[in-house]
Parts: structure tokens; C-alpha cells; sequence
């Protein structure tokens, strides 16, 4: 019995799954860069919302063209990957359609595979003609120039080729079944690929294998190729849509979360009782104070870093963003693809040094998002609420935004003369306290 081919494979799957392991432990690395955060309250309320948003695709369907190509391709890619199981087995144990044991149940499992392989052709044709010709606005945007574009494009280039291996596969199978050749079990349905059948008449049964069999090899290769793509790619949501729904903010839209720092300081001048110079208690260690804000992704939070890894790129989020639609140089997309690229950088900088992070001399703040962009949010998360995976550009922005007020006292004019007012009248507005009523003797 010849094993070179199960060996082979054997290697190529070791090597590919390896691979994919290998990057994702660096990413789970790069994410415990960020701060901790607790998200694990409400577990029902959590699991709810994941089921509804990452597994049901509630906000897809928000733009129906959109949403139901995205359902047909998301479906079949969860689908089909049952093939993807077979093909596996296959290939380590030298079987050949190793669940044609199923009978019936499995003429429908591969009929409908079949099926779907067609309609996510049909879909991928129509994504790369609303990208490419139609070229919707959302899509051509500043920020989508260049590797953001190539990449949309690749991947759908990756399915259209997958889906064509695949049906060229069943194809010549079904032809070398009706010939009767060895090791082709009669089995399944094959729908779509039976209309191949006229490009391989009159092929002989040798070459009818070696189309078959480099169909099915380069079938699984482009699944490995795909797979260690998706790390490369905004394609990562396939995989981190589910635990980013989970850590979502569950918190009503517009609740800002409060600087525990902060906090603890107006609690002391709110207490007659406290000594503001009294020593720390046994094992209240404060250390040196926290940053206020974030001006590097160091200063983020997991989740925040997640929400990076997860953004499809859609851009539904920049499309309703208000100062992105009157022309500010805002784009919560931008935001997001920003925060990734600054956190692959890290990333880099602490493999080149075993593990470190060597200071760089630059930072998200500046170097990758200006403050223009920061105080162009008007904070009315249309963008959050925009997002079909729950990522939160918003939490970004008003981090950022503290750092610029409360370590640069980087205001605004406008905000430094609201927060004066405030401190010194008590309102935002330059009157007295006492002259604020004047307005009814008029």
C-alpha cells in the first residue's frame, strides 16, 4: 500500500494548522497587551447577544442586498466545511468519501453543498461588482486605498476559486463514478457540478483522476492557504465575531464609564473625614499614578484591542457617521484600522526583541490618528451602533480624548472655555451665578 500521500498530506496539514496556531497565539499576545476589563457580568444578556448578532446576523439584514449575500456566504462557509471534515479523513487514512456510509443523508448533505457552492459564487461576483464597478461609497473612501482594497479583493478571488475547485472535484467524481472506476464509490448528488459533466467527455479515466485528485489537493491547500490568510486579513471577524459580541458593552449607549483614579479622588474631597495626606494602608500599594486616557494602544483595553482585531472594514460604521457625512476627516472605520495597524507595530517591535517592547518613539496619538479626527466626534455612536460585530470606535475616541484634556490640557478653545465657565460659574455659559435668572425681568 502506497503511503507517500497520506504522509504528504499528513505534512501539509501539520504545517498549515501549525502555522494558523502559531499566529493566533501571537494575536491572543498582542490583545493581553491591552488593560484588563471585566465583561463577564450578565451572562444570559451576554450569550443572547452573541446568538443574536455574531451567530443570527441581526445587523446584516439592517441593508438587505448586503445582509443576504452575507448570510448565503456566511452559511456556506459554516457548511461546507463539513466537506472540509471529510476531506480530512480522507486524506489521513486514504479513504475516498469516507461518510458515503450515510447513503441518503449523504446525496443531501453534497446536494446541498453543491448548491450552496453555487449561490456563493453568485454572491462573491456580486460583492467584487459592488466594490469594484458600482463602487458604492463606503468603499472608496481614503482609507480603503491601497492593501484595504487589494485585500477585500483577495479574499473574494480565495472563495471563487474554492467554490470552482470544489464543484471541478465533484465533477470529475461523478464522471469517474459512471465509469466505474476503482476506488469511486457511487455516492452523493451532485445538482450544479452534473452540468461539468460535458467538459470531460471523451477525457480517459487516467486523466479524469489526475483532474479529480489535483482538484481535491489544491482544494484543501487553498482551505490551509485561506486559513493562515485570515490572520493577514480583515477576514479575522470570521473568527472573532463570537468572543467580540460576548465582551460587548452591554452598558445603555452614551454611559461613559468613570476613571477609577478620578473617582477615588472626589471621594476623598467629599469626605470631611479623610486625611488627603495620610500614608496608604497595608497592602494599598497605588504605585505611581495610572495615565489618564490612552495615547497609545499600551493604554487601551482588551477589549478596545479586540474590537481592532474583529472590524470587517464595511465601513457602515463611517457611513453613518455624521462628521464623516459633512465632510470632517472623521472615519470611525479609520479609527479601528488605525488602532490594528499601531498594534501589529507593537507587535512587531516585541518580536525583534525577545519579547519586549522597545520604545519606539511613536504612538497611535499623532503618528496614526490626528486630533482633528478625535474632536470631529460628535459622540452620538452612530457608529456603534451602525456595526454588525458590536465594535466600539466611540471608547476609543473619548479615551484619546481624555489623555488630550486631562495630561496635555489639549482642549479645544471652546471646550477649555466651557470647563472654565463650569468651574467658575457652575455652567457652561460666561455668566455669574447670580445673573442667571435676569432673563425673566426682560
Amino acid at each position: 500500500m502506497n503511503l507517500i500521500p497520506q504522509i504528504l498530506f499528513a505534512i501539509v496539514l501539520a504545517g498549515g494548522v501549525g502555522y494558523f496556531a502559531m499566529n493566533i497565539k501571537k494575536l491572543i499576545r498582542n490583545i493581553k497587551l491591552g488593560k484588563q476589563i471585566d465583561r463577564n457580568d450578565q451572562p444570559s444578556e451576554r450569550w443572547k447577544h452573541m446568538t443574536r448578532i455574531a451567530l443570527g446576523q441581526q445587523k446584516m439584514v439592517v441593508r438587505p442586498i448586503a445582509g443576504l449575500l452575507h448570510i448565503i456566504v456566511y452559511v456556506g462557509f459554516i457548511i461546507i466545511n463539513i466537506e472540509v471534515l471529510e476531506i480530512v479523513i480522507d486524506g489521513l487514512f486514504g479513504t475516498h468519501r469516507i461518510f458515503a456510509f450515510m447513503g441518503g443523508l449523504y446525496d443531501v448533505l453534497i446536494g446541498s453543498f453543491e448548491i450552496l457552492a453555487f449561490l456563493v459564487l453568485v454572491s462573491v461576483i456580486l460583492f467584487w461588482t459592488r466594490r469594484n464597478v458600482i463602487r458604492l461609497q463606503r468603499f472608496i473612501k481614503p482609507e480603503m486605498k491601497g492593501w484595504p482594497k487589494n485585500d477585500a479583493n483577495i479574499i473574494l478571488y480565495f472563495e471563487v476559486v474554492l467554490m470552482m475547485l470544489f464543484l471541478t472535484m465533484n465533477g470529475a467524481d461523478l464522471q469517474l463514478q459512471q465509469l466505474g472506476a476503482d476506488h469511486y464509490v457511487q455516492a452523493g448528488a451532485f445538482p450544479v457540478s452534473q452540468y461539468l459533466l460535458p467538459l470531460f467527455e471523451g477525457l480517459s479515466e487516467s486523466t479524469l483522476i489526475i483532474i479529480e485528485r489535483a482538484a481535491w489537493w489544491l482544494h484543501i491547500i487553498g482551505i490551509l492557504i485561506f486559513l493562515n490568510y485570515l490572520y493577514f486579513s480583515k477576514h479575522l471577524h470570521i473568527l472573532l465575531a463570537f468572543p467580540n459580541t460576548w465582551y460587548a458593552n452591554l452598558n445603555p449607549k452614551g454611559q461613559f464609564n468613570n476613571l477609577e483614579s478620578v473617582t477615588k479622588e472626589v471621594q476623598l474631597m467629599m469626605d470631611p473625614n479623610a486625611d488627603p495626606f495620610a500614608a496608604p494602608e497595608a497592602g494599598d500599594d497605588e504605585g505611581e499614578p495610572e495615565k489618564f486616557g490612552a495615547s497609545d494602544v499600551l493604554d487601551l483595553n482588551r477589549v478596545q484591542l479586540l474590537n481592532a482585531y474583529t472590524c470587517t472594514e464595511c465601513g457602515r460604521c463611517t457611513s453613518e457617521c455624521p462628521a464623516n457625512q459633512t465632510g470632517k476627516k472623521l472615519s470611525p472605520r479609520k479609527i479601528m484600522m488605525d488602532t490594528r495597524d499601531r498594534l501589529e507595530e507593537v507587535g512587531k517591535n516585541i518580536d525583534a526583541n525577545k519579547g519586549e517592547f522597545k520604545e519606539d518613539g511613536k504612538q497611535l496619538l499623532d503618528d496614526y490618528i490626528s486630533r482633528e479626527e478625535l474632536w470631529a466626534c460628535t459622540s452620538c455612536n452612530a457608529c456603534v451602533e451602525a456595526c454588525p460585530v458590536s465594535i466600539d470606535p466611540l471608547s476609543i475616541i473619548m479615551d484619546m480624548r481624555r489623555y488630550l484634556v486631562m495630561e496635555q490640557s489639549a482642549a479645544p478653545a471652546e471646550l477649555n472655555n466651557m470647563m472654565s465657565n463650569i468651574e467658575n460659574n457652575g455652567a457652561p455659559w460666561p455668566f455669574n451665578q447670580m445673573d442667571r435668572l435676569n432673563w425673566k425681568d426682560e
